[in-house]
């Protein structure tokens, strides 16, 4: 099941996320956060981006979450995608369905171009990310400097909807969990998954 993860889920997405920093370069980041600090990060981007969690059983399995890709006010339509499974959770379709998920959570919201950040040796990611409709926009190479190499990223991106002159800025996730009707909404759109 997909649901909006909240802050009582935060132990057990670092779980999830740990031996990514610790064995692995899908992430550039070093050092496992301590909870109260990635408790504060889940809090700042959950303001602005939804962040999903694949349950069974009690137990989350995976997790999906947008961010800003730039900071200006002109890329406020663009988000960029995380998605993290436990290794067992792997190959069964939960990263693409949550994936899937969270880019109608974000055209609901009103972004319009969702980005994809990949280190050039995850070819599996490369791979998803491409039969999720992303195409490749751009190669960096060595970026990136972890456990005593460089190594290069990708760029990715994929458009979610399109509007010539949009009115408003993205609804933020905050204010979409506080109103029941969007709340509503958004399940009916994560109940399609």
């Amino acid at each position: 099941m997909i649901r909006p993860a909240t802050e009582k889920d935060v132990p057990e997405i670092l779980a999830i996320y740990a031996p990514y920093i610790e064995n692995s370069t899908a992430t550039f980041e070093y050092d496992v956060p301590c909870l109260s600090s990635f408790t504060q990060r889940f809090r700042d981007i959950t303001a602005q981006f939804p962040w999903l969690v694949w349950e069974e059983e009690g137990t989350v399995l995976g997790y999906a979450y947008g961010s800003a890709p730039f900071s200006r006010d002109a890329y406020r339509w663009c988000a960029e995608d995380s998605v993290y499974l436990l290794p067992e959770s792997q190959g069964k379709g939960i990263g693409a369905k949550l994936c899937l998920a969270l880019e109608k959570v974000l055209i609901y919201q009103g972004y319009r171009r969702i980005y994809a950040l990949i280190t050039a040796e995850n070819k599996n990611s490369i791979t998803f990310h491409q039969k999720l409709g992303y195409t490749l926009r751009a190669e960096l190479p060595d970026a990136g400097f972890k456990f005593g190499r460089w190594i290069g990223v990708v760029w990715m991106d994929k458009p979610l909807d399109f509007v010539d002159s949009p009115s408003n800025f993205p609804t933020a996730w905050s204010a979409i969990m506080h109103n029941q009707q969007t709340i509503s909404d958004i399940l009916d759109i994560l109940s399609l998954f």
